[in-house]
């Protein structure tokens, strides 16, 4: 059985979650402005169904990828003082994460949006 009083709490704290990291993490506040310029590209071009779950799912994947990134970061800060050599490591590579799912959403991007803009 569903506990709803349960189950808006785990939203809520979710929610709270995504507010914390949006005020505290630069990255996430530029990844969301550019989400919000594709979303109305989109609008603007009228894209197709299947364009529009690529374009959704790039823009998750980016998003998601900033939120572990920011949760790793966290971690790794609290484990610092005892694996120091390692700290720099974990960071560098969800870093590395981030900037792949950057780097092709930005491809896709181009492949969906170039036909539209240059005809």
């Amino acid at each position: 059985m569903i506990r709803v009083k349960r189950l808006f709490k785990s939203f809520w704290y979710a929610f709270k979650g995504l507010k914390k990291t949006f005020i505290e993490e630069q990255n996430f506040q530029i990844q969301s402005l550019v989400a919000i310029f594709v979303i109305a590209l989109g609008i603007f071009f009228r894209i197709s169904k299947i364009e529009w779950c690529i374009i959704l799912f790039t823009i998750c994947s980016v998003l998601l990828m900033e939120l572990a990134n920011s949760a790793v970061e966290r971690v790794t800060d609290v484990l610092k003082p005892r694996i120091h050599d390692y700290v720099k490591e974990i960071k560098d590579i969800m870093a590395a994460a981030v900037f792949l799912a950057s780097f092709f959403a930005v491809i896709i991007g181009i492949i969906i949006f170039a036909p539209y803009i240059f005809n």
